[in-house]
C-alpha cells in the first residue's frame, strides 16, 4: 500500500513548527508494511490543498493529511479536500451527536463551522480535543495538534497495511565514501534495500520483506567493515 503524507500549515513551512506529525506517521505507516511515497508540506491556501490532494489521490493508494482543521478563519482543509473531491461542506449530525454524547458539548457551545465535513464522508470523532477528521474516498483527513493526530490514526491504522518489511542497522566506524563499493554489493548480493546516514559515524539501514536476507546482509557488513564501538 503506497501512500502519501500532506501536512498543511504555514507556520510548518515557516519553521514556527517543526512537523513531527509526518516523522511519526511515516513510523507507524512503515510498521504496518504501508510505503510513504510523498511527504509534501502546502500552506493554508485551498487551491494549493485542493491540487495537491487531487493529484496523490489519483497516483497512491492513500492520502493522509494532517492540519487545518477546525472552524477558525485558517483552518482550510475540509473546504480544500471537499474541493478536490467536487463536494459540498455541510454540518454533520453524526459529529454533533457524538460531541453532545460522549464529550458533553452542547450544540449552542461549539464555534460555527466545528462539524463542517464533506457531504457524505465518514467522521473520525476527536477523543482528544474538539475538530473531528474524515474519511473521504481514499483521503483521510487528520487534526494537525499532535496528540488528537495520533489518537485519531489509531482508530483507522487498520486500514492501512502491506507486506512487512523487516529492518536491521549496523553503525560503522569508517568514512561514507569508503563504504561505497561495499554498500553497492551490499544490495546487489543480497537483493536488500540499503541507506546510509553519516554523522560521527555511518548508520546503514538495511531492510528487506526477507527477515533471513536482512540478517544474512547485516552479517556479511559486520564481517566486512569496521563496526563502531558502543
Amino acid at each position: 500500500m503506497d501512500v502519501a503524507l500532506v501536512s498543511v500549515g504555514d507556520e510548518l513551512l515557516a519553521g514556527d513548527t517543526v512537523n513531527t506529525n509526518a516523522a511519526w506517521l511515516g513510523e507507524r505507516l512503515a510498521e504496518r508494511g504501508a510505503s510513504v511515497e510523498r511527504v509534501t508540506v502546502v500552506p493554508d491556501r485551498i487551491a494549493d490543498i485542493a491540487r495537491v490532494i487531487n493529484e496523490y489521490a489519483a497516483e497512491y493508494d492513500a492520502v493522509v493529511t494532517t492540519g487545518g482543521l477546525g472552524p477558525t478563519h485558517d483552518d482550510r482543509t475540509m473546504e480544500a479536500v471537499a474541493a478536490a473531491v467536487g463536494r459540498d461542506v455541510g454540518t454533520s449530525e453524526a459529529v454533533l451527536e457524538w460531541l453532545d454524547e460522549e464529550r458533553d458539548y452542547q450544540r449552542s457551545d461549539l464555534t460555527n463551522g466545528t462539524a463542517d465535513l464533506p457531504v457524505d464522508a465518514r467522521p473520525l470523532h476527536n477523543t482528544v480535543g474538539v475538530a473531528p477528521g474524515c474519511v473521504v474516498k481514499n483521503i483521510y483527513v487528520l487534526p494537525g495538534v499532535p496528540e488528537e493526530m495520533q489518537a485519531m490514526f489509531e482508530s483507522v491504522a487498520s486500514e492501512f497495511e502491506g507486506e512487512r518489511r523487516h529492518v536491521e542497522t549496523v553503525t560503522l566506524d569508517e568514512p561514507e565514501s569508503a563504504l561505497v563499493d561495499r554498500l553497492r554489493e551490499l544490495e546487489t548480493r543480497f537483493g536488500v534495500k540499503v541507506g546510509s546516514y553519516p554523522g560521527e559515524n555511518v548508520r546503514v539501514k538495511v531492510e528487506s520483506t526477507d527477515r533471513d536476507a536482512v540478517e544474512e546482509a547485516i552479517t556479511w557488513l559486520r564481517e566486512n567493515g569496521i563496526e563502531a564501538s558502543t
